[in-house]
Parts: C-alpha cells; sequence; structure tokens
C-alpha cells in the first residue's frame, strides 16, 4: 500500500518511507520517539522536508442528517529537512515529538478503548509531496486518569463505549478540536437516577479537568433531561488511593442529586462537512463495544466495571481513509509548532 502510493506521487524509482515508533504506550503530554527509514529510489532525490502528523478518527454530526466519521490532524512537525538522497541509499531520521496534553487515551491497561490515532508521514520530493506512511499511535491514560477511571470502577460502573466527538465543551479550556467521551453505566444505587454517564478529561500540564455529563432519568411527574458538572484534580490527586474512591463518589453524587439541568453539551464548533474519511452511522469507530466481563475499571482486569473488547480496524480504516489535505477543514494546525 505505500509503495503504491508512493509511485502515484512520486514517481516510479522514487524513494520510499517507513515511519517506525518506539514500542509501548505513550502517555499524553509526554515526547512521542522513533525514526523515519528512508530507502533511495532510482536516483538522486533531494527530499524538501519529513513531517509527521498526529491524526484521529473522530465522529461528527451533520446537521441533522446523522453522524458520520472523519480524520482530524492535531498535530504537525517537521523532523528533517533540505537533504539528498542518494539512489538507493537507506537512511534513518530519528524524532522526537510532543504529545498534546490532551491527546485521547486508546487503552487502559493494556486493553482497547476503540479510539483511533495515528502518526502520518509525510515525504515532500521535488514539488511532490506524499502521505504514504501511516502507523497507529497507542496512548495510555495519565496516572490521575487511571485513578478516576479506577475508582469508577470501584464504584460499580460499567465501561459501555468511547469515541471521539467533533466539537468543543463551552466554558472548559480545551485545545483541540475535539474531545473523548467515555460512556459509563451505572450501578444499581444509581440505576433508577441516571440511564449513563459520559466522561471527559481535559489534561493541562498541571491539572487535570473532568466533564461528567449524566443523562438523568425521568419520573412520574418530570421529564428526564441531562445534567453537566466539572471538576478539577492534580495529577497526583488525593493524598491516599482509597481517597480517590471517595472524591470520585462524592462527584457523582453531586451531579446526580444535587445540580440542576444544565441541558446537553455546551458543544459548539461543529462543522458538517470536509471529512477525510467517508461517513457512516454512529458507534465507537474501531469497533463496537462487547461486553466481556469481570472485576474492575481495569476494563476487565481489576475492579468493578465491565470489559471492552474491540474489534481492531486500525490498519482497515487507516488504509480507505482519503489521503488528501484537510480532515474537517484543515484539522487542528501546528500543534506545538514545526521543527
Amino acid at each position: 500500500m505505500v509503495f503504491k502510493r508512493l509511485l502515484g506521487s512520486l514517481g516510479v524509482g522514487g524513494p520510499t518511507v517507513d515511519t517506525v515508533l518506539d514500542p509501548g504506550a505513550a502517555r499524553p503530554g509526554d515526547a512521542l520517539p522513533g525514526h523515519v527509514h528512508l530507502v533511495g529510489g532510482t536516483a538522486d532525490h533531494d527530499v524538501e522536508h519529513v513531517a509527521l502528523e498526529l491524526v484521529a478518527r473522530v465522529e461528527t454530526e451533520h446537521g441533522g442528517h446523522g453522524e458520520g466519521e472523519g480524520v482530524v490532524v492535531f498535530g504537525r512537525h517537521t523532523v528533517g529537512a533540505d537533504f539528498r538522497l542518494a539512489a538507493g541509499e537507506r537512511r534513518s531520521v530519528p524524532f522526537t515529538v510532543p504529545l498534546p496534553w490532551e491527546t485521547p487515551a486508546t487503552e487502559l491497561y493494556g486493553r482497547p478503548l476503540g479510539i483511533v490515532l495515528g502518526v502520518r508521514t509525510e515525504l515532500a520530493v521535488a514539488g511532490a509531496r506524499d502521505k504514504g506512511d501511516l502507523d497507529p499511535l497507542t496512548v495510555a491514560p495519565l496516572p490521575a486518569q487511571e485513578a478516576v477511571l479506577e475508582a469508577f470502577g470501584q464504584l460499580g460502573f460499567g465501561f459501555r463505549s468511547a469515541d471521539l466527538e467533533y466539537g468543543r465543551i463551552g466554558g472548559t479550556g480545551q485545545q483541540l478540536p475535539f474531545y473523548q467521551e467515555i460512556e459509563l453505566i451505572p450501578p444499581p444505587r444509581y440505576a433508577h437516577q441516571v440511564n449513563e454517564i459520559e466522561l471527559t478529561f481535559l489534561a493541562v500540564p498541571g491539572a487535570l479537568e473532568v466533564v461528567l455529563e449524566a443523562d438523568k432519568r425521568g419520573g412520574p411527574f418530570s421529564d428526564g433531561h441531562d445534567a453537566l458538572s466539572r471538576f478539577t484534580v492534580s495529577h497526583e490527586g488525593p493524598a491516599g488511593p482509597q481517597d480517590w474512591n471517595a472524591l470520585v463518589d462524592g462527584w457523582v453524587r453531586e451531579l446526580v442529586e444535587h445540580r440542576a439541568s444544565y441541558g446537553s453539551h455546551a458543544v459548539y464548533g461543529h462543522e458538517s462537512g470536509a471529512l477525510s474519511g467517508g461517513s457512516g452511522g454512529s458507534g465507537s469507530g474501531s469497533g463496537t463495544a462487547v461486553a466481556a466481563g469481570a472485576t474492575g475499571l481495569a476494563v476487565g482486569v481489576a475492579g468493578g466495571m465491565v470489559a471492552a473488547e474491540v474489534v481492531d480496524e486500525v490498519g482497515d480504516f487507516f488504509e480507505g481513509e482519503d489521503e488528501g489535505e484537510g480532515g474537517f477543514g484543515g484539522g487542528f494546525g501546528d500543534d506545538g509548532g514545526d521543527g
């Protein structure tokens, strides 16, 4: 697939590229290390630049016409520029690029959440550009995010699904053009009050903002409605491990029992066009979550949350998406800058 794309963009006998990320899951706010391996073609070529793009598959609403899916660029970095690649030459370009603090988690304790991220490589040679190599990106949650999720599991909440929603949550410091939404099934003690709770993390260098939205059930004399609350915690969190359970339980009680309705997420900035990755129905993108039973939030590893078994569609998705510029009107610019 990569070779065919390069033949089309750079001509027969053009150079080839293969990007390899260092093993292991990255974390939001960390540096992402790896190498871009280049192999020269049948003639010498002047390489104008080698750039990496961070991309995500997201869901968007089409102005009353249902939901679709597409690719958003949320970071771009030039990792090499202005050098000659001789015919048949093999060259490795090392890189270390920063991940935004809001980069969504794709797994929890090694189990996939259904979120699809990737690193796409652009090679520019003699005025021609080719985005011919795209590699899946695995991101683990920050320790504080992991602790919050584990506390939800210890409190009896179950994992339903996770996805990325295109848009912004009003009143927050959100930086990326999309946000991660983790849907949780309430335990019996809350089941009569809420259908589900949606959890969003918005991290910054010094703290973690937690946005909770409850789909509240109606009563004999009232309709159902949504309630929204926001909380902030340091990355270190409370003093002891048991404090996380008490902290999160307090959040849930405040959300479910004491807060008035705020309507649904105050989301703005939705765009209905310029999808670069096809369209289709709703769902978690890379496979609908299927119950896989267990104990513990750790998505089936240690606590009380029902696990998610996600179909691996990363390769099929990225090979099928349009490699053109843009994605929701060009994606999210040069997060962190080139260089």
